[in-house]
């Protein structure tokens, strides 16, 4: 993605409906409830209207987008799992096998799985290949990848969302696939965060506390070594990030460009959600945290960016799996709007 089309896409981010959302809050204190007394839903219902300029919205079709890459920093240890799981997860993705695919049926959710950066040469009919390079360098020896790389897995993210929102996609999860992505996330929170690497740098999936801390000390030469720009956030993302992260980036910034909601699963997503508000602050009002992981450094980045989880599950597996179950979440509050009666239609007295 040039300079002068990030540019393009970013003034096509625009502001909420006021009007919509003033509407929304009208219809919601007529409700046979009393005001405010569903919480979050109603924020949601508002929030809706604000990006549609509807109420009660149609966000039937939906998509979990999959973004796959792999990680030099691997060699380094970071992970309990070897590189080799992310081009096998990305074949359980494609037949329908992983967490996320069956909670994005529950959900009614398409599932689209896309080839960032994975080092391996995929075949598959349903696969999504939007690759500059299989996988990102070892940041702890050189830049993780070019500035070049990061703006092209940005604009193949946000061109793929512009193409499915012309098609009727109006709700998008975040889904993320690849070993060691935590590592580059930690390093992306410490950086455009301002997290202390100890604080960013969580357990992953599953490693020791002895790994952990060699963790930290991987992340803290990695961000030594390239100097990332704190006020460059696509200088930051090609440094110390992956390819994964920054297709996320682009769907995020292709969501709001779009006018659609985009749902922002766990660590990796909120990473890629801190980069994009980074580059364009309007994209966050699109946004709709879904949940907390178990992740010690995702609180301190919810937080930077402004957004609130809807669940805390203690879930830490990315795929997307937590901001598909927030569909449920948001359907409801939709629902809702379009279907609760008023005090005047249900004859029920305000007083």
């Amino acid at each position: 993605m040039s300079e002068e089309r990030l540019t393009a896409c970013i003034e096509k981010i625009g502001e909420l409906d006021a009007a919509g959302m003033a509407s929304a809050e009208q219809r919601l204190n007529s409700l046979t409830k009393p005001p405010g007394s569903l919480g979050r839903l109603e924020s949601i219902a508002v929030q809706a209207a604000g990006i549609t300029g509807e109420i009660g919205a149609d966000f039937s079709k939906r998509a979990v987008i999959v973004m796959a890459g792999d990680h030099g920093v691997c060699e380094e240890g970071v992970s309990a799992f070897p590189a080799e799981v992310t081009p096998q997860m990305v074949l359980n993705f494609l037949a329908g096998g992983a967490a996320v695919n069956v909670l994005a049926r529950g959900a009614r959710a398409d599932v689209f799985c896309v080839d960032m950066g994975v080092n391996a040469d995929l075949m598959h009919e349903g696969l999504i290949v939007c690759k500059t390079r299989n996988g990102t360098a070892n940041m702890t020896r050189e830049a993780a990848m070019s500035r070049a790389d990061a703006e092209a897995a940005i604009q193949g993210g946000f061109d793929l969302v512009a193409g499915l929102a012309a098609d009727g996609y109006r709700m998008f999860a975040t889904g993320d696939m690849g070993i060691g992505n935590t590592t580059a996330s930690a390093a992306l929170c410490a950086v455009l965060g301002g997290l202390p690497a100890d604080e960013a740098v969580g357990l992953g999936t599953g490693i020791d506390e002895a790994r952990r801390r060699h963790k930290v000390d991987v992340v803290k030469r990695a961000i030594a070594l390239n100097r990332p720009d704190a006020s460059d956030p696509i200088d930051a993302l090609a440094k110390v990030g992956g390819l994964e992260i920054a297709g996320l980036v682009g769907v995020i910034l292709g969501a709001a460009a779009n006018r659609c909601l985009v749902v922002v699963d766990g660590f990796i997503s909120s990473a890629a959600a801190l980069v994009a508000t980074a580059i364009a602050p309007k994209a966050a009002a699109f946004m709709l945290g879904s949940h907390l992981s178990h992740e010690q450094g995702h609180a301190g980045l919810l937080r930077r960016i402004g957004l609130t989880p809807l669940i805390h599950l203690e879930m830490r597996l990315g795929e997307g799996t937590g901001a598909v179950l927030a569909f449920h979440l948001v359907d409801a509050a939709l629902g809702v709007m379009r279907e609760m009666a008023t005090f005047e239609s249900a004859g029920v007295s305000r007083e």
